[in-house]
């Protein structure tokens, strides 16, 4: 039996052509820039290097909250 992941389909790539990011649509990510790609059903969703500090910052706090294993109000109902 597989152990699965918490963490999603994710990498870290160089953008082929411009675009806006998908957080925040006056960020540009212009091309050749590098970008955070994160798989969305059978696509991706691109970001930009400041919210993706953002995004991974946010996630990295809630694993470490996560993993002490402590039960939180929400989820004993």
């Amino acid at each position: 039996m597989a152990i699965k992941s918490l963490i999603c389909q994710v990498a870290v790539d160089v953008a082929g052509k411009s675009h806006n990011c998908q957080a925040n649509a006056k960020h540009r990510i212009s091309m050749g820039e590098t970008r955070l790609k994160v798989r969305n059903g059978r696509s991706w969703d691109h970001y930009c290097t400041a919210c993706a500090a953002t995004i991974i910052a946010r996630d990295l706090a809630k694993l470490t909250a996560l993993q002490q294993l402590k039960p939180t109000d929400e989820l004993a109902n």
